[in-house]
């Protein structure tokens, strides 16, 4: 069985039924489920060197297991001499395997890599999406070989079906998301 089996056949075997006693749903169709996550990096060094986004989509592709698309500019602003319709970043679209193997990659192997971690923060858009923000590329394994010396932050958004706040961080829990404790926040006030 693939490592992405093995992580959707968590979800449908135990987190789901789970998840519906939990929150109280009649039927299975309702339960929240994770649909996409949409990884993103912005390269502002695209704009003087063409090389630097050849490696940010490189490694993101690395990352991913996906290949990954250039993301360009809507608007001109001369201040940072950008013009409208340049590449400034790239990103890549998971669903399906891909997705849950990226999702296992991030919550048991990137996040215990991050320096000082004390979980992640809890504040769902209210859409049932919630967005990771990795401040260096390198807590990947697939990153630390291929980037060399240069390191990029990255944007991990993950959107449900969720309906609520709530139920999306039932369901992110339930996979293991490592969310900050309440109280942690009110003993450093």
């Amino acid at each position: 069985m693939s490592k992405a089996a093995q992580f959707f056949e968590l979800y449908t075997g135990k987190i789901r039924p789970e998840l519906q006693k939990q929150l109280g749903i009649s039927n299975i169709m309702q339960v929240p489920k994770v649909d996409k996550i949409v990884l993103n990096i912005g390269c502002k060094e695209a704009v003087r060197d063409s090389r630097a986004l050849k490696l940010v989509r490189k490694v993101l592709t690395n990352i991913a297991g996906q290949t990954s698309v250039n993301t360009y500019a809507r608007n001109s602003i001369a201040g940072f001499k950008l013009r409208e319709g340049m590449p400034i970043g790239a990103k890549v679209t998971l669903r399906g395997k891909q997705m849950y193997v990226f999702l296992e990659k991030l919550i048991s192997l990137a996040l215990p890599k991050v320096r000082d971690f004390r979980g992640l923060n809890d504040k769902i858009d209210g859409r049932g999406g919630y967005n990771i923000g990795v401040r260096e590329w390198n807590i990947f394994p697939e990153a630390e070989a291929a980037a060399g010396e240069k390191l990029y932050g990255l944007n991990v958004s993950i959107n449900t079906t969720a309906k609520t706040d709530e139920h999306t961080r039932a369901l992110l829990a339930s996979f293991g998301m490592p969310f900050k404790k309440k109280n942690q926040d009110k003993k450093r006030s």
